[in-house]
């Protein structure tokens, strides 16, 4: 009897061994592998991230209220027109918080709106960046003359402080992930954006406060990851390195970007500035054997441009999403420098973000023409 005992506990032990592995098999980081297989199948990536010209930011884009589909097939079309194939979009965790099955049905209705215009978005789940004190219903309107006044931080300072709201942040992770897990029409997650972001020129005040707050996205970043993964998406994850120290070993590679680069699927990064710079980094991030798509670039004024660095991503066959689609409340055709001097008395003298004016028209025809041309659309 106690044999056969012990020959059953080696069995069981054996069964939950092999579950175990399987679990673990089925969330773990796709390998070099399956990564470049995925990227074997997908077009040449280009687009631009995304917010209707309606709204100030990702909370007035998809609440209920202010969600307008008519306005995101209208200006979708536009970019199909030019051989955009992808967007990057913003979600935020007050949005699930407040409406899971509304905020559902809403990124479905976004995704048949972009299928039907060819386009697979890449959807971003957190944010370091801007406004660190988000808040649900109405958004105020935008400061005159500024920057992205009203892009709002996911999650928020007060939730980023708060360990007891973290199983919520877990829901919102998986309940979003989890929903669209197998959805061909999404592209990839981009778990984290930009989180090491520093606001001390534009929310000063409030990042004074926040004493604590890399120690808590860097603790916080590899459980995302995690959380993310557990759902089982079929679509790969990724969060965008910045300001990369391309020596040839790294050695100043942040903790953040060591955690990004390490737990990443596919590799993505920003990059505002020359195109020789923009070379450079690809070349170095490619050594990961990993496709690299650049989820951030193109600011005229400071010598990213779509005539200089889109040449070089095709060559490259690296994703270009450039910032800024279509001019409206987010204001990002105003430069950074805007919050220290808004241009309230007259336009800068070169738009810094964006493609096209709010009717349609490009900013620049020659830019568009290039995309058209560089995509295959002419």
């Amino acid at each position: 009897m106690k044999k056969l005992k012990s020959v059953f506990m080696r069995a069981m032990l054996i069964a939950v061994g092999l579950c175990t592995s399987f679990g673990w098999a089925q969330t773990a980081r796709w390998s070099e592998q399956k990564a470049n297989a995925w990227y074997a199948q997908q077009p040449w990536l280009v687009g631009s991230n995304y917010v209707p010209k309606s709204a100030i930011n990702q909370l007035e884009m998809w609440q209920e209220a202010t969600f307008d589909p008519v306005q995101i097939d209208t200006e979708l079309a536009w970019a199909e027109a030019m051989g955009m194939n992808t967007m990057r979009v913003f979600l935020h965790d007050l949005l699930w918080q407040q409406d899971a099955g509304g905020f559902k049905k809403r990124i479905d209705r976004f995704l048949t709106i972009a299928s039907r215009h060819h386009i697979r978005p890449l959807f971003v789940l957190f944010d370091s960046c801007w406004d660190p004190l988000p808040h649900l219903g109405p958004q105020h309107p935008p400061t005159p003359g500024v920057h992205n006044s009203g892009w709002v931080r996911s999650p928020g300072a007060t939730a980023l402080a708060d360990a007891n709201q973290y199983p919520r942040l877990k829901a919102y992770v998986q309940g979003v992930v989890g929903a669209f897990a197998k959805d061909n029409r999404i592209l990839a997650w981009d778990v984290w954006n930009e989180p090491g972001g520093d606001n001390a020129g534009s929310y000063p005040k409030e990042e004074l406060k926040e004493k604590d707050k890399i120690a808590r996205v860097t603790a916080l970043l590899p459980q995302a990851f995690e959380w993310a993964r557990e759902a089982n998406p079929a679509q790969p994850l990724t969060s965008g390195v910045w300001a990369v120290d391309t020596s040839p070993d790294g050695a100043n590679l942040g903790e953040l970007q060591q955690i990004q680069l390490r737990e990443s699927d596919i590799i993505s990064f920003h990059n505002y500035t020359w195109p020789e710079y923009f070379k450079r980094q690809v070349t170095w991030l490619k050594k990961y054997n990993r496709p690299v798509i650049c989820t951030e670039y193109m600011a005229r004024s400071v010598g990213s441009t779509f005539d200089t660095v889109l040449p070089i991503a095709k060559q490259e066959r690296v994703g270009a999403i450039n910032w800024g689609f279509v001019a409206g409340k987010t204001q990002t055709y105003l430069p950074w420098d805007s919050w220290e001097h808004p241009y309230v008395r007259g336009q800068p003298p070169v738009w810094f973000h964006e493609v096209l004016h709010p009717d349609g028209t490009p900013y620049r025809q020659a830019e568009v023409n290039l995309i058209r041309q560089l995509t295959g659309k002419q």
